[in-house]
């Protein structure tokens, strides 16, 4: 139901405490707010149950009302619980993601094929979920994706290449959103560690124009009326066994159904909920890999 495992849901839920009570401590400080202090209704779930509840809705994206009659609530009462938490669990995904420090001694050897790429580097792409059509025509059009033939929303992740770990989510972006024009408008190459590249797909070609010491790469494309040459074959062939890795990754985020299905909710709220699938997927990764690995230095 929530996609990780009991130890993990209680290292999350002690996280996750000290957000919890900071943001309710702030709610209700606020000035506008008409009671004092301490007046209203208690609340009807646990702190713990408030944060398996919005793990569930991540991971099963159930609607509303199935999730308030498993935790016999009301519908509006799941709505508010998960708006609440939905940002503090986002902070604490961004929580785990760390930029690969470049002092650290656990590069792979790279194939000779790919000399000339950075040696030590994230891997970047974009994925997609499909939305609801608007109902402005105007506005419907500038999230058809001719690529997915459907109304989406895209956006951008980095990963570790060593560990597999998210690093970075950029804000999400309409469908149509070209990948290269992402990565501009996230600045992400602007915020790596020096002696840290990047690695993207064909969307990316020229991203090392964009780098600012041109330590990135991308495949290489076919030339125009002509055939590709056997060493561009070669260097591709060698480039996708590296940059797989992201594939797989996004792979894990999607498995939580709130990525999968059709966005049935507020698109701005859309970055806050990869954020934290991200952040929990993560979690579940770094867990098994110092498991595996008890000396791979997780950054």
């Amino acid at each position: 139901m929530t996609g990780v495992t009991v130890a993990l849901f209680q290292e999350l839920e002690s996280d996750m405490e000290g957000r919890i009570i900071e943001a309710e401590a702030n709610r209700l400080k606020r000035t506008k707010r008409q009671r004092a202090e301490g007046g209203g209704r208690t609340p009807e779930l646990t702190m713990r149950n408030q944060l398996l509840l919005s793990v569930i809705w991540l991971r099963r994206y159930p609607t509303h009302e199935v999730l308030g009659y498993l935790f016999g609530v009301s519908d509006s009462t799941v709505s508010r619980i998960k708006d609440r938490l939905l940002p503090l669990l986002a902070a604490s995904g961004r929580d785990t993601m760390r930029m690969p420090d470049p002092g650290r001694k656990h590069r792979r050897t790279l194939d000779e094929l790919l000399g000339e790429t950075p040696e030590l580097a994230v891997i970047i792409d974009t994925f997609e979920q499909r939305v609801q059509r608007h109902r402005d025509p105007q506005t419907a059009d500038k999230y058809y994706s001719g690529k997915k033939k459907q109304h989406t929303l895209k956006s951008q992740v980095a990963i570790d290449e060593c560990t597999g770990l998210f690093v970075d989510v950029s804000a999400s972006v309409p469908g149509p959103t070209a990948d290269i024009t992402l990565l501009k408008q996230s600045q992400l190459l602007e915020r790596l560690p020096p002696g840290v590249g990047a690695l993207g797909d064909l969307g990316y070609v020229g991203i090392d124009k964009l780098h600012p010491t041109g330590n990135a790469a991308a495949p290489r494309r076919k030339p125009r009326s002509q055939p590709r040459p056997p060493e561009d074959i070669a260097f591709n062939t060698a480039f996708s066994r590296r940059r797989i890795a992201v594939e797989h990754a996004i792979g894990r985020a999607r498995c939580f159904v709130s990525l999968t299905q059709m966005d049935r909710h507020h698109r701005r709220a859309h970055h806050d909920r990869v954020t934290a699938v991200c952040g929990l997927v993560n979690r579940r990764l770094a867990a098994l890999l110092a498991l595996r690995f008890p000396d791979l230095p997780l950054c």
